[in-house]
């Protein structure tokens, strides 16, 4: 199994004043999207005298380390946020892999990815799905118990082909991520 560099993963959004960017000015700043819904419009805009009237919402336009495309409200990027902290840090980027995949379950009624389905189908980051395949085999014995003669003759590329339909796979630095599909 190989093992990816880690980073810092936290979630961050920047925050902005919608009223303010419709009149061509940006205001906003950086949070952590695990608070982003507590932020005001005080904090946005560096403390309460400093809000103009129409300022009513905030936006997050930008955001990093959460695996969504686009713009989103406050309430969202805390949402993806505490999704995402609630995985170990070092199985973070296999959980982006699995939502940019596509093949990946929400939890309720947004985009926001179920952690306990990620945990139940991560099978890892591997430096290729053969190499998966022949460590499952051995886990579960594949093999066992048949004729050294029988064993030399075994597919492994067929087999591997046929087991990599149970699952989805994206690539990473130097390897893939595994996961299975139920």
């Amino acid at each position: 199994m190989s093992t990816a560099l880690t980073t810092d993963t936290t979630p961050r959004a920047w925050i902005g004043c919608m009223h303010c960017y419709n009149d061509g000015r940006l205001i906003g700043e950086w949070f952590d999207a695990a608070g982003a819904d507590e932020v005001t419009l005080a904090d946005v805009h560096g403390g309460a005298g400093r809000v103009r009237a129409g300022c009513e919402e905030l936006w997050v336009m930008v955001h990093e380390n959460i695996p969504a495309r686009g713009e989103m409200s406050p309430y969202d990027a805390s949402e993806w946020a505490q999704a995402i902290l609630a995985v170990p840090e070092h199985a973070r980027a296999a959980l982006g892999a699995w939502v940019e995949s596509g093949d990946y379950i929400i939890e309720g009624l947004g985009d926001i990815p179920s952690v306990s389905d990620f945990e139940e189908r991560y099978a890892g980051c591997w430096d290729s799905f053969r190499e998966y395949a022949e460590n499952l085999a051995e886990d579960i014995g594949l093999l066992d118990g048949a004729p050294e003669e029988v064993a030399r003759y075994f597919d492994w590329t067929a087999w591997t082909r046929d087991l990599a339909m149970d699952f989805t796979t994206a690539r990473t630095d130097g390897g893939v991520y595994v996961f299975r599909n139920m």
